[in-house]
C-alpha cells in the first residue's frame, strides 16, 4: 500500500515508471512533498520505500505526508478509501458439510489473533511508532559571525535532547545537499555560507522539519561571482568594480584577474541583497535594460532576471526563439518549464539591447519585451517580502540601468550605473 501510494505520486508528477527514475527525478519527488506537506522525506528514504525495502512501518510524519499530498486528510483515510467502505463485509461462506481434519475451533482462532496483536503492538513500540516524538520541544537559532562579507560562518545553535527521533540534521537553505548530521547531545554547528541571499534553514528530526529559522545573508552592493554549469558549485568570486562605461558589468580583464577560465560553459551572477527592501513580491515593478556579451560560441545565450523572496523564487529566463523549449520561470509556487510549456513569448536575443520590465501586480505577473507586453500568469502562494535583485547569464551580461518600484511609485532602488 505505501509502494503504491508513492508510485501514484510519482505518476502525478510524470514519472510513469518509478524504476527508471534518476536521483534528480528523485530530488524532485522530495521537494514536491516537502512544498505541499511541510514534511521532507529524504531521497533515499523514497526509493526505498518505493521499492518496498522496509522491514516495519514507516513512521507515522512519512505515511501521513504521502497522504496529504494525494489530498487526504492521514495516512488511516488513504488506506480506507483504498480498502473500500468499513462497512462492506464479505458474505460468510459455511460449507455444508465440515471435512474431517480441518475444523478449528473458534478458541484457537481468538488465540492465535490475540498472539499477532500482541506481537504487532510492541513492533510499534519497538519502532517509535507509539512514542510522543515531542518536536516542540526543540530550540533552533543562528547568528552570523561577520557583517555582509563572502563567504560568511553562521553559527546554529540548537536544542533536541528531549526530542525522540533516531537522527538530527540541519539543512542551511533549500539545497539538500547542505545537509549536516549533528549529535542529539551537541548544541552548536557552523556552517559556510558561500553566496548571498535569504535562506531557511531547517532542523530536521529523521525525515520531519520540526524547527526553521530564516538567515539572511546581505551584501553592501553588488556582488559578482562565477560558478561552473551548475548551481550547487561553490562560485569563483570576481573582484571588479561593477562598472563599465556607465553599466553594471563584469570585463574579461576582471575575469583574467580574478583566474576564471571565461573559455568554460559558466554562470555569470550579479547579485545584489541589500538588509532590508520592505515591500511584498506580491505587487511590484522591475525595469532594467540589459544584453549579454556571449564568451564562447554557444547556439543558446540566455539571460535570466529574478526578483529574490524570502520563499519562492521569481524569475524568468530569456533564451534566442529557436532555444525556446529550454526556457524556464517561476513565479510564486508556480513552476513553468519551456519542455512542456509554451513559453517562446518570452524568447529574445540576449545579445543585443532590450527593454524589459518584470512586474507582479496582485500576484499575477507581467513581461513587458521594449514595451510590448507578451507573458502574463497568476499564482497563489506569495514569496514574502524582496530580498534582492539579480541577473544570471551564460556569458557577461551588461545592465544599463535597473530599477525597482511598488505600484505606488515608490522607488526601492534605482541606478543608472554613471559613477
Amino acid at each position: 500500500m505505501v509502494k503504491n501510494c508513492l508510485a501514484e505520486i510519482c505518476r502525478r508528477n510524470g514519472f510513469a515508471q518509478p524504476g527508471q527514475m534518476s536521483q534528480r527525478d528523485f530530488e524532485h519527488i522530495s521537494q514536491e512533498l516537502e512544498t505541499k506537506t511541510g514534511t521532507l522525506i529524504s531521497t533515499s528514504t523514497i526509493r526505498r520505500l518505493l521499492n518496498g525495502e522496509f522491514s516495519r512501518i514507516p513512521q507515522t510524519a512519512t505515511l501521513n505526508a504521502i497522504s496529504v499530498y494525494l489530498d487526504f486528510k492521514n495516512w488511516q483515510e488513504y488506506k480506507l478509501s483504498v480498502a473500500g467502505s468499513i462497512d462492506e463485509v464479505p458474505p460468510m461462506v459455511v460449507p455444508a458439510k465440515p471435512q474431517r481434519g480441518l475444523v478449528i475451533s473458534f478458541k484457537s482462532i481468538a488465540s492465535a489473533a490475540a498472539s499477532v496483536s500482541l506481537i504487532l503492538f510492541f513492533s510499534f513500540i519497538k519502532s517509535g511508532s507509539l512514542i510522543n516524538p515531542h518536536y516542540e520541544k526543540a530550540k533552533f537559532s543562528a547568528s552570523k559571525t561577520t557583517g555582509n562579507d563572502l563567504p560568511n560562518t553562521v553559527v546554529f545553535n540548537y536544542d533536541v535532547t528531549e526530542v525522540n527521533a533516531d537522527s538530527f540534521f540541519i539543512q542551511q537553505s533549500w539545497d539538500i545537499n547542505r545537509r549536516v548530521k549533528i549529535d542529539k547531545n551537541g548544541h552548536t554547528l557552523t556552517d559556510i555560507y558561500y553566496e548571498p541571499g535569504y535562506h531557511k534553514a531547517k532542523l530536521i528530526a529523521n525525515d520531519s522539519i520540526i524547527k526553521t529559522f530564516d538567515v539572511s545573508i546581505s551584501t553592501d552592493d553588488w556582488v559578482y561571482y562565477v560558478k561552473e554549469k551548475s548551481f550547487s558549485s561553490k562560485p569563483q568570486y570576481v573582484q571588479s568594480s561593477g562598472f563599465k562605461k556607465g553599466m553594471l558589468a563584469m570585463s574579461n580583464e576582471e575575469l583574467v584577474q580574478s583566474k576564471v577560465d571565461a573559455v568554460k560553459d559558466n554562470f555569470y551572477v550579479m547579485l545584489n541583497f541589500p538588509s532590508q527592501f520592505m515591500s511584498s513580491t506580491d505587487n511590484f515593478i522591475y525595469t532594467c535594460r540589459a544584453r549579454v556579451v556571449s564568451t564562447i560560441n554557444t547556439a543558446c545565450p540566455f539571460l535570466m532576471v529574478e526578483v529574490f523572496g524570502q520563499r519562492n523564487f521569481n524569475y524568468f529566463i530569456s533564451k534566442p526563439k529557436g532555444c525556446a523549449h529550454e526556457i524556464f520561470a517561476q513565479f510564486g509556487e508556480k513552476e513553468l518549464d519551456g519542455k512542456t510549456t509554451d513559453l517562446s513569448p518570452l524568447a529574445m536575443n540576449v545579445n543585443e539591447w532590450q527593454d524589459i520590465e518584470f512586474s507582479i501586480i496582485n500576484k499575477t505577473a507581467h513581461i513587458k519585451i521594449n514595451g510590448v507586453e507578451v507573458y502574463s500568469v497568476s499564482y497563489t502562494n506569495s514569496s514574502g517580502l524582496i530580498t534582492g535583485i539579480g541577473f544570471i547569464s551564460n556569458g557577461l551580461a551588461e545592465v544599463d540601468y535597473a530599477e525597482l518600484k511598488t505600484p505606488e511609485g515608490k522607488v526601492l532602488y534605482r541606478d543608472d550605473f554613471e559613477k
